[in-house]
């Protein structure tokens, strides 16, 4: 069930140069959410810009509150990075499968972020019970910093890895997924598609089930559109928006 709510934004934090973190009060979305599941939301009053940007959920509050993890790329993402307290955001959501909960497994399970798709896993690491690691990349310290902290204090174990070595690991972070992959049972990522097929393709090897959270451009959230259809394993094409965003690696074609 989704539902429509003009929300009160609650806090709009500016983590580095070009990312925020925007905090609302949205109850009965944050009642119906999953992790995986994402938002979508009417940037400004107007009709410029005309359609709603999709976000994952971040994260979820035991007061009603949810979270959205933006980087601005464009004019809706700009105009939602000068939004102050007070103002009031249209969303709609929760929409789409999000990852499954539903397994209980002896072993760790592995989250797997590069950039802003670190965005959902705060929201899953925060659900997920028993331990976690928790293989974190991006860019540079200044884009991982915040976000290895947050997740860091919700029990995972964390190692990370940047683009430029100003943290952890120099280099890309399936680097970091052979050590570790006999002792998963699971992984969950979310990043950049070459990353998240790099990682699909290690756990097929090692027989570790893996779930993938794509990110595209969507239009409407409910699959009417056909702007994010992408080729799935079987021939058939998938809806990202109704079918996924979170899939089983092993039904895509990753032609992405």
């Amino acid at each position: 069930m989704s539902f429509s709510n003009f929300s009160p934004i609650l806090a709009n934090e500016q983590l580095t140069t070009d990312v925020f973190r925007l905090t609302v009060h949205a109850p009965e979305i944050a009642a119906a959410a999953a992790p995986g599941q994402f938002v979508m939301v009417r940037a400004a009053d107007s009709l410029d810009p005309l359609l709603r940007r999709p976000f994952s959920i971040h994260s979820r509050g035991a007061d009603g509150s949810l979270s959205l993890l933006f980087k601005v790329v464009g004019r809706g993402t700009a105009l939602l990075a000068k939004a102050k307290p007070g103002d009031v955001l249209d969303l709609l959501g929760p929409f789409g499968k999000g990852f499954d909960l539903s397994a209980s497994e002896k072993k760790p399970i592995c989250l797997i972020g590069g950039g802003m798709g670190i965005a959902p896993l705060l929201f899953l690491a925060q659900e997920l019970p028993g331990r976690k690691y928790a293989l974190l990349g991006a860019r540079c310290r200044d884009e991982l910093t915040p976000l290895a902290k947050k997740i860091a204090e919700l029990g995972c174990a964390v190692q990370l890895a940047t683009d430029d070595g100003s943290l952890g690991h120099h280099g890309f972070i399936p680097d970091l997924l052979d050590e570790i992959l006999p002792q998963i049972s699971r992984v969950c990522t979310c990043g950049p598609s070459p990353m998240m097929r790099s990682v699909a393709g290690k756990c097929r090897a090692a027989g570790v089930l893996c779930q993938v959270s794509l990110e595209t451009h969507m239009a409407c959230g409910i699959g009417a559109c056909l702007g994010c259809v992408l080729p799935g394993a079987d021939g058939r094409q998938a809806h990202v928006c109704t079918d996924g965003p979170v899939f089983n690696a092993e039904e895509l074609s990753w032609q992405l």
